[in-house]
């Protein structure tokens, strides 16, 4: 009989909406993010450099580039006998099939897979935030403390605090309440949606709601276990955890990469992130080229200037072109003499000679201002812009764009640009 302690079912069925284009044809979790990774790498090393050899990857929304990122899991040393990385899709059933309705319902409909493992402790975690935990030492605070649910919380600001689950502990961090995104927050701990689950106490708690629709840790699951008596216990993170869920906080997290003390380190040596790297020549930078605090990508060639910017892998970066604050991602070319300022750049994308991005004043954007604001231009992938065109800040390309698209060769700022064939 096979058992492991502990196995993780990390949730990547997300669609990740807020982030908009970047989204369109991928998960959240298998964009590209700091040059060379993919969001999903973060938990998947955590897991293996904490000792969990288990991983359950739910999967629904574009999984495609996620599934042959992920593969057979050999970047992350999950490619195992017994246990190591298995992709769990939504699948048809004899009676009561359905997609996955909530981030507990996708669990619930994966017992079967769980109780293969005869596991005494099940770790749920998100696959679309940036950090580094230890989930061993998770582990130890969960069995010491004799938790039954331990759920991993941070502080965050006051003002933020309706956004998350809040929790009031007492001075032993046992939960005395449990608020999802309340009104009016009595506490500012989070919750991180990583949570650590007896079995049997998971078990039976989805049982026992699965006719809930859109079964939720936050909403049903976490609620259900408190109200039964069950001890419950927040473990305080204090290291650097990032939701990427905006363009804006994407954008920071990456920035944050260069910082000349970056709060984030991807180099230490005792915490590797691993990632499936394609096969890339090495990067190229021209007699004419300048690069500062910048992350580049294998396989690109620099015949511009680059400051302060995450380039991917395979990208081509023009003579005479400027790139400031910008993110661009794998295999983008860019032509001679373009300009970018806090643009992201999606993958694959194509711009023509002399095309200037984020330029002018900042106005709102027309079609989704509560997704493309602070002044970033974003470009979906395989976009093309053609030579000589203009785009203003808070402004979205999505699709390939003729001359004939745009005025007098400018898209204003504020502008949303989505070619006949592509969606939101």
């Amino acid at each position: 009989m096979v058992k492991k302690e502990m196995i993780a079912m990390l949730l990547a069925g997300g669609q990740g909406s807020r982030l908009g284009v970047l989204t369109s044809k991928v998960a959240k979790p298998a964009v590209a993010f700091g040059g060379k990774y993919r969001i999903i790498d973060f938990p998947l090393s955590n897991c293996i450099n904490s000792g969990v050899d288990t991983v359950g990857v739910l999967t629904q929304y574009q999984p495609l580039r996620l599934n042959s990122h992920i593969g057979i899991g050999i970047p992350w040393d999950l490619d195992r006998n017994i246990g190591g990385v298995t992709v769990l899709p939504p699948y048809e059933r004899l009676s009561n099939s359905e997609w996955y309705t909530g981030t507990a319902n996708a669990i619930y409909q994966n017992l079967e897979y769980m109780e293969s493992y005869h596991p005494e402790y099940v770790l749920i975690l998100s696959g679309d935030h940036i950090y580094k935990m230890d989930y061993e030492i998770m582990l130890d605070f969960h069995k010491e403390s004799g938790a039954e649910v331990t759920i991993a919380v941070m502080p965050v600001p006051m003002e933020e605090a309706g956004r998350f689950g809040i929790l009031t502990v007492n001075d032993k961090s046992r939960i005395l309440k449990f608020e999802e995104k309340p009104v009016h927050p009595q506490s500012n701990l989070a919750s991180m949606g990583i949570y650590i689950f007896n079995w049997k106490t998971l078990k039976k708690a989805l049982l026992t709601m699965a006719g809930q629709p859109a079964l939720d840790f936050g909403k049903h699951v976490i609620p259900y276990c408190h109200r039964k008596g069950a001890p419950m216990y927040a473990y305080e993170f204090t290291g650097y955890w990032k939701d990427v869920g905006t363009l804006q906080s994407y954008w920071e997290a990456n920035m944050e990469l260069i910082d000349i003390v970056p709060e984030f380190n991807l180099y230490e040596e005792y915490w590797k992130i691993y990632t499936k790297s394609e096969i890339q020549p090495p990067q190229y930078f021209s007699a004419d080229s300048v690069v500062e605090r910048s992350i580049i990508g294998e396989g690109t060639d620099v015949y511009g200037r680059v400051y302060n910017s995450v380039i991917g892998c395979g990208v081509t970066i023009g003579k005479d072109t400027v790139v400031r604050d910008s993110i661009i991602m794998n295999n983008t070319q860019t032509g001679n003499q373009c300009e970018l300022y806090k643009a992201i750049v999606a993958e694959e994308v194509r711009l023509g000679n002399h095309v200037r991005l984020g330029i002018g004043e900042e106005t709102e954007n027309d079609t989704a201002p509560h997704i493309y604001n602070n002044g970033i231009v974003t470009v979906g992938e395989r976009s093309v812009i053609p030579n000589g065109i203009t785009v203003g800040k808070n402004s979205v390309i999505f699709g390939v764009t003729t001359g004939a698209d745009y005025e007098a060769c400018t898209l204003p700022g504020g502008r949303t640009l989505i070619k006949a064939g592509e969606h939101l």
